[in-house]
């Protein structure tokens, strides 16, 4: 962590060495607004951004490595503490890596409790970035509206998974345990629950001048950008990029509900905003098409305790709450990988926060990186 007097010193050495008029300052590697340990060193002439400089490594931990020792069931539950609010869909793509590697056919019953599980995680995710991205901008209040709703997604986890946060709840061949008797039941009242409130979000954020104020026209990336920079998620598709892995490369039971990708062209903060309130409630509608038609069966195939993957290179990928999550596996037969790398979406859209907002004001930086939903450990891993 910066004191002040580094930071004051490393501000006048890089100054002293820039344009007459320059001024270097550092947000971070622990600040608010970059949720997690985010390093930016930003170059500003007056309020006018000039340049920033992303600096990663504070919270590494080296998974990738740390997964060329670890089982194929025990690697899958480290990326949960990648994009920890993405967790269980984290996991899945691991699990459906191993899946695919030793041709594993997955229950169906299990492949709709996948499924389920990944939507009330994106709502979960998507509830959290909106109460965070209000506070970002002054606005308190939606923090507590925000969490009122999540917290119904954290109960229902906790039943069935017992955590609320990094489950460890997907296994190769299905789920590691069996829904809770009131699963349905409280998914249900939790759809009620969102359908009665998604409005006063519309209400007290969507619609507020001064919100929009602050968002409309800033953070510009265009759809040739958006590919070039490799983003993926609501930060690609609020720029017109048709990127969703479920509509794309169907993977379990996504074949067989209907949702719409949703797409905005015009590709600023507040398109990044409107697209993932309208993929909360798209994700709520693919949950009510699923919840009551639950197959009865098992929720895991039968394997091995101890799995070895044939020889090869194996890759799945699916849709994250941030984008799309790459999952690549080399394996020499035997029970740990001899190499796994991540593709993680945050890397990617961090990537484009210098392009989109130099020219800007410094306190649109805030407006900015809250629309990119950075989770630091996705990047930093």
């Amino acid at each position: 962590m910066y004191t002040e007097t580094q930071i004051l010193k490393d501000t006048t050495q890089t100054a002293a060495n820039g344009s007459e008029g320059e001024l270097v300052i550092n947000v971070g590697p622990q600040h608010p607004a970059t949720h997690g340990v985010l390093h930016l060193v930003i170059t500003l002439n007056g309020e006018t951004i000039k340049k920033v400089e992303p600096h990663l490594g504070y919270i590494h931990r080296s998974i990738e490595k740390m997964c060329e020792s670890l089982t194929y069931r025990q690697f899958i539950y480290v990326t949960s503490r990648m994009d920890y609010l993405s967790a269980h869909i984290n996991n899945h793509a691991c699990a459906m890596t191993v899946e695919k590697a030793m041709q594993i056919e997955v229950p169906q019953r299990a492949q709709y409790i996948r499924v389920l599980m990944d939507e009330l995680t994106r709502v979960a995710s998507h509830e959290l970035w909106w109460g965070a991205m209000a506070m970002d901008l002054g606005a308190f209040t939606p923090f507590f509206y925000a969490f009122r709703e999540r917290e119904t997604i954290n109960e229902i986890m906790e039943e069935t998974c017992g955590a609320r946060l990094t489950m460890n709840y997907m296994v190769p061949g299905g789920v590691m345990a069996d829904l809770h008797p009131d699963f349905v039941r409280k998914v249900k009242a939790f759809i009620q629950l969102f359908k009665d409130h998604i409005d006063e979000y519309d209400e007290l954020v969507t619609g507020n001048v001064i919100f929009q104020n602050r968002m409309k026209g800033i953070g510009y990336l265009s759809k040739e950008d958006a590919i070039s920079f490799g983003c993926s998620g609501p930060v690609a598709r609020a720029s017109g990029v048709n990127c969703d892995i479920r509509k794309l490369s169907p993977y379990e039971v996504y074949s067989q509900v209907e949702f719409d990708e949703v797409l905005q062209t015009e590709g600023d903060s507040f398109a990044r905003y409107l697209v993932r309130i309208a993929e909360m409630k798209q994700s709520i509608r693919i949950i009510e098409q699923l919840i009551d038609g639950i197959p009865e069966g098992d929720f895991q195939a039968k394997t091995k305790a101890v799995l070895k993957l044939p020889k090869g290179e194996f890759y799945s990928r699916v849709e994250t709450a941030r984008g799309e999550l790459g999952v690549y596996i080399v394996s020499e037969g035997g029970t740990t990988p001899y190499r796994i790398k991540f593709r993680s979406p945050g890397f990617s859209n961090l990537s484009a926060l210098d392009h989109m907002v130099r020219g800007s004001k410094i306190g649109d930086l805030m407006a900015t990186m809250g629309t990119l939903d950075l989770v630091i450990p996705d990047i930093d891993r």
